[in-house]
């Protein structure tokens, strides 16, 4: 059996090419991400929805951000309340109380194109080779709506894998390798199936764990942001919050075991904190429906009965398509 290699590198999107530090998921952060002045300078390319990239500004201190506005969204057939701007918001909360930090810190806000999920950028700005110096990308002026914002800007030409460890893996074989979990067979157009693979990694684990929570339908590799320091990040979670199983995740490796102490811990503090009146519970009521926040409880809690990481539904794609 030969050793697990990466997936073939993909074209780099910004939000892919993760390389320097973010600044920490904190209050401070999200009261400069909600009260600073935001400033687009472009349009992230790839993109289904309005992505664009800018930076906010408060009292001195300028950081980069991702703005989706509500206003540059394709409306989804099978989530038909709510938006994705507050459901990636309520993502990050739930990642916040779990205290795992593994969402950029996010919050809800006026823009310039209207009411949007404003998130702190993960890794350098888009712009080319000499944007990390620069800090930011020239303004490329305004357009005449969300969904055509700005100029799409360039992505860096680099790979994150170059900077972190690898976490997915193609395997020409049967088994996953020491260190490495399966999740399934991907036709590469060879003639076998090859075995997709991700890591053993604590991180990994953590975050199949708050996808169980948020239901997420979309965990791709491409939303995974490693970091040269250690940390792990996760960017996407506008498919999440359903109230029907919709889980769609890269990261089935732990399918059917038994929960870490740590993650039940986590869980136990969750269904505390998501109790009817709770402030946590009463946050979500005002980025989701009563009947998802309902459901997130009864996620907290089959997972705190069970005891072990959700097996596929059998109902729904388990693997979401391309895996990137």
């Amino acid at each position: 059996m030969s050793a697990p290699e990466r997936i073939p590198p993909q074209p780099v999107t910004a939000h892919r090419a993760g390389r320097m530090p973010p600044p920490p998921a904190s209050s401070a952060m999200c009261t400069l991400l909600a009260r600073g002045a935001l400033t687009v300078h472009g349009r992230i390319q790839q993109a289904s929805n309005a992505v664009l990239y800018g930076e906010v500004a408060h009292e001195g201190v300028r950081v980069p951000c991702v703005y989706k506005p509500v206003a540059g969204e394709r409306p989804l057939w099978d989530f038909p309340d709510g938006d994705l701007a507050s459901r990636e918001t309520a993502a990050y909360e739930i990642s916040r109380l779990t205290g795992w930090d593994l969402i950029p810190a996010t919050v809800l806000r006026d823009g310039p194109y209207g009411t949007g999920m404003c998130q702190a950028w993960i890794g350098p700005p888009p712009g080319g080779p000499d944007a990390e110096a620069a800090g930011v990308v020239a303004d490329t002026g305004a357009a005449d709506d969300a969904g055509a914002a700005e100029e799409d800007a360039e992505a860096p030409e680099a790979d994150a894998a170059e900077d972190a460890p690898g976490l997915l893996a193609l395997v020409d074989g049967d088994e996953p390798g020491e260190g490495w979990k399966a999740v399934g067979y991907a036709d590469v157009g060879a003639d076998r199936p090859a075995l997709l693979v991700h890591a053993d990694d604590p991180r990994l684990r953590r975050l199949a764990v708050l996808d169980a929570v948020l239901n997420n339908g979309d965990r791709k590799g491409g939303h995974l942001l490693p970091q040269p320091g250690g940390e792990l990040y996760a960017i996407d979670h506008g498919v999440t919050f359903h109230v029907d199983d919709k889980l769609r995740t890269l990261l089935w490796g732990w399918a059917g075991e038994e929960l870490t102490a740590e993650a039940g811990a986590v869980l136990r503090v969750l269904a505390g904190a998501l109790a009817e009146g709770e402030a946590a519970a009463v946050r979500l009521g005002e980025l989701l429906t009563a009947a998802e926040v309902d459901a997130v409880r009864k996620r907290v809690g089959t997972l705190l009965s069970s005891g072990r990481h959700p097996l596929p539904s059998g109902e729904w794609p388990a693997i979401p398509w391309p895996p990137v």
